[in-house]
């Protein structure tokens, strides 16, 4: 059951009664397995100790801000990530807002000031392989040491393996670009999902009698683009079965990054409503055709190739 929780800023004082909570640590951008393993920790002791359990992450990535050039490679968004940690028993979801005054704070300063003075907690969890302060200057052993000194305890959790390598957002990514929906999921225990508002686009899905609902992909990891099986969550969480192009529209112009899903037996409007839409399988890459009848033709074996996937 997904709890009720707060949403924080980590710059400022937490409330009351979050405060003497344990914090798990990181930036959890996906939850995969590896973050789902630290979360836990943080919830078992919070839960033997009867204290709150606050999340940390950050936002935007640090690495977006030290390399602001990089490719989108975005797994989750915060109210994903926020859906998440509160399924995962979590209390509060604190933000730190990743920009030039953080990225200036040493690790000492983070410690007592972020971590003990602002968001009261008495102990943290976090992965074996966390670094934190001004250039990387802390890792767990320097945290554990600060610890000490500011009556903080911590738990550093060892990496999750799977295939017998460690469970990673760039596994993740690398299982996206190349379309294997199967090991994205396996990963990351659910099917990796794009969440964001139905915009209004030119009709042609409609006129070809396969309604699209078009999404931007904004900051998401691109995966390999091409046509998936998919699964939509609504706004009021129904659950949809459908068909999506991912990709640039090659038969279209102008080109444009786009998730364009198209739910089997719904005919509801959907302009201007939140849909998050997971990608279950992939069918096949995009391709050009020689005219727009070759395209419905197609579009309507992709239809039938979803129901049966999704049916199995």
């Amino acid at each position: 059951m997904t709890r009720l929780m707060q949403r924080l800023d980590g710059g400022s004082a937490v409330p009351e009664a979050l405060r003497g909570g344990i914090v798990a640590l990181g930036n959890f951008d996906g939850f995969h397995k590896g973050h789902q393993a630290v979360v836990g920790r943080a919830v078992s002791r919070a839960r033997a100790e009867g204290r709150p359990v606050l999340v940390a992450t950050f936002d935007p990535h640090p690495v977006r801000f030290f390399k602001p050039d990089l490719p989108p490679f975005r797994l989750t968004t915060l109210d994903q990530r926020e859906r998440l940690f509160a399924a995962a028993g979590a209390d509060a979801m604190l933000v730190y807002h990743f920009g030039a005054d953080l990225a200036s704070v040493t690790a000492p300063d983070f410690v007592a000031d972020y971590l003990v003075s602002r968001a009261g907690a008495a102990g943290v969890a976090t992965g074996e392989d966390f670094t934190f302060g001004k250039g990387r200057g802390g890792d767990v052993e320097v945290l554990k040491m600060l610890g000490q000194a500011n009556r903080l305890s911590v738990d550093a959790v060892a990496a999750v393996a799977e295939d017998g390598e460690p469970v990673s957002s760039s596994r993740v990514r690398e299982a996206l670009e190349a379309g294997d929906c199967d090991t994205a999921t396996r990963l990351l225990t659910r099917p990796f999902a794009i969440e964001g508002v139905v915009e209004h686009g030119d009709k042609r899905g409609r006129e070809l009698g396969y309604p699209t609902a078009n999404i931007g992909l904004d900051r998401y990891q691109r995966p390999r683009f091409g046509v998936y099986a998919v699964r939509g969550r609504l706004h009021d969480c129904r659950m949809l079965d459908g068909v999506a192009n991912l990709g640039t529209r090659p038969m279209f112009d102008p080109p444009r990054e786009l998730l364009e899903p198209f739910f089997f037996d719904f005919d509801e409007e959907l302009y201007g409503q939140c849909v998050e839409v997971e990608l279950i399988h992939f069918l096949r890459e995009e391709r050009m055709f020689e005219d727009l009848d070759g395209l419905r033709d197609q579009m309507a074996r992709d239809a039938e190739a979803a129901r049966g996937r999704l049916a199995a």
